[in-house]
């Protein structure tokens, strides 16, 4: 990757968008929705998140937030909570979702590839109604972005880092999205304090100032980018618009929030960290699995919905990259 081009290209892939309009409601302004899966029952919430520029990075923090720089962003909308079992189970087993389906599983959703069985429990006894979905790669993550696309027509995307940590923000320049006080923590999120060593039933502490839940604390979650320890460096231009390190190795990628196991200083909105072979070092399979981390927990997934449509070649290039052969 160039690194002194990434941050300011803005590449079509990057902003990739769905309409403007609310589902079903031509004309509709940039609301909050509840997404209806098609031909089930379930269904999930997003937040409209206003188009902006923020502070990215802290001048506080590890080496990796630094330099803080100006980013500007268009809007999206954000899931209000991490992907749950509830929601992930249908594309994670055909049987699954048969049973759920209120008719006949269309032959495009049929024809997503779904993960490989994994060995194991992946709930780990945490948990699974309205508990998080976890222990995903970050393949298998845009993979369901994709059944989620056959499903509803609609494009759903792994956010980039700068979207996650403005959506976590929503507006303030503190150490986290309510203030300085890791005190206050608590009232906000699951983490090493009060977690029990467990995830918990998502949208059970407060919400941050655009209605998001478990922003900090619960899973961590993945964003789209690889992990450049230098990235914010690279930034040229005040303020950069839409960065993104558009990922072309297998590790790392960037995931962010923290997660129940974590101390409070690993919860914050500028703090960052990265996915680790380690997470598959018991991993039987050789070549390992492409679409499991049976180490990592502790990591999950929440849906972006960009603003502006993106052409069919767009949406297909990103949910059809090839994928990379783990080690």
């Amino acid at each position: 990757m160039n690194l002194k081009n990434a941050l300011t290209i803005s590449i079509s892939m990057m902003s990739f968008v769905a309409l403007a309009q609310l589902p079903g409601a031509p004309g509709a302004a940039h609301n909050s929705y509840t997404q209806q899966i098609n031909g089930t029952k379930l269904s999930f919430e997003m937040k409209a998140i206003p188009a902006g520029q923020f502070v990215m990075g802290s001048k506080k923090g590890a080496k990796d937030e630094q330099p803080a720089h100006q980013v500007k962003l268009d809007a999206f909308w954000m899931g209000a909570v991490e992907v749950t079992w509830d929601i992930y189970e249908p594309f994670l087993y055909k049987d699954y979702e048969s049973t759920h389906s209120t008719s006949a599983v269309p032959a495009d959703v049929d024809a997503v590839t779904r993960p490989t069985k994994p060995y194991l429990d992946m709930t780990f006894g945490m948990g699974k109604a309205n508990h998080p979905a976890l222990a995903m790669t970050q393949y298998n993550a845009i993979q369901y972005c994709k059944w989620l696309y056959a499903r509803t027509g609609v494009f759903y995307r792994l956010p980039t880092e700068a979207e996650w940590e403005y959506a976590c923000r929503a507006g303030a320049t503190t150490s986290y999205s309510f203030g300085d006080a890791a005190s206050e923590l608590k009232d906000y999120a699951w983490y090493k304090e009060n977690s029990g060593g467990k995830t918990h039933e998502v949208g059970q502490k407060k919400p941050n100032k655009w209605g998001l839940f478990d922003m900090h604390g619960n899973v961590a979650e993945w964003t789209y980018d690889q992990y450049l320890p230098d990235f914010y460096a690279s930034a040229k231009e005040s303020p950069v618009l839409n960065p993104v390190a558009a990922p072309d190795k297998l590790y790392a990628n960037v995931v962010r929030g923290g997660a129940y196991e974590d101390l409070a200083a690993d919860l914050r909105s500028a703090k960052r960290a990265a996915s680790d072979p380690v997470w598959k070092q018991l991993d039987p399979q050789i070549p390992k699995s492409n679409w499991w981390f049976p180490e990592a927990p502790f990591v999950g997934m929440r849906l972006l919905r960009p603003l502006v449509p993106p052409s069919k070649a767009e949406i297909e290039a990103y949910y059809n990259k090839p994928v990379i052969a783990d080690y």
